[in-house]
């Protein structure tokens, strides 16, 4: 991917990221709780025993809700620590209770760390993003965190959890109109299983 395609990105993170700070509070919550319901409703998330899955902040796609709906059945939900390199360690979430804050305005869990390679536990993970295209591609913040994470999982998607044969779900949420006809992609950019909107499920096929 050139400089061209890296600016692209950049112009593109920064069209969303204005977009959603324009959502007002009100309409985030509702967005969150219409797409717990059609996350809840995928057979990858009632099939998984964990699930790795973040805390929303700011005008992200409200993911609370969800967050507590899973943790009802029964599943194991795993959220992201931020370590100082950038990658992340995960522990279980107890509920909203054991949230604490963190830099750059996260909020993580109190939990004991599990490591870097807790991931591979789940047999789904939702992940944070700007937008995706219809190849699955999805646009991130730019941290890297996340590719750190998906290139774990692709490396030995099997090794320690629930996953199929496929590995795990990759589900990407997102508000209605960040489904995209096109999102630049480098080299190393991985397409997720689905993206799960307020409205609608889009799914993506695997490569």
């Amino acid at each position: 991917m050139g400089s061209s395609d890296q600016a692209g990105k950049a112009a593109l993170r920064r069209t969303l990221l204005a977009a959603r700070a324009a959502v007002p509070p009100g309409e985030a919550e509702a967005a969150g709780r219409r797409l717990a319901r059609r996350a809840l409703e995928l057979p990858e998330l009632a099939a998984a025993r964990t699930v790795a899955a973040y805390v929303s902040v700011g005008r992200e796609p409200a993911t609370r809700e969800l967050l507590e709906e899973l943790r009802g059945r029964g599943t194991a939900v795993l959220l992201p620590v931020l370590l100082a390199d950038g990658d992340l360690d995960w522990a279980e979430y107890g509920g909203p209770d054991t949230l604490r804050a963190a830099g750059r305005g996260l909020l993580e869990p109190a939990g004991p760390r599990l490591g870097p390679a807790a991931v591979r536990r789940a047999g789904a993970v939702l992940l944070p993003g700007l937008a995706v295209d219809g190849r699955g591609m999805r646009l991130g913040r730019g941290g890297g965190s996340y590719d750190r994470v998906l290139a774990r999982l692709a490396a030995d998607p099997d090794a320690d959890g629930d996953a199929d044969a496929g590995g795990a779900a990759l589900v990407v949420l997102l508000y209605d109109g960040e489904v995209l006809g096109h999102v630049p992609a480098e080299p190393h950019d991985r397409p997720v299983t689905a993206a799960v909107t307020p409205s609608a499920v889009h799914r993506f096929p695997r490569a």
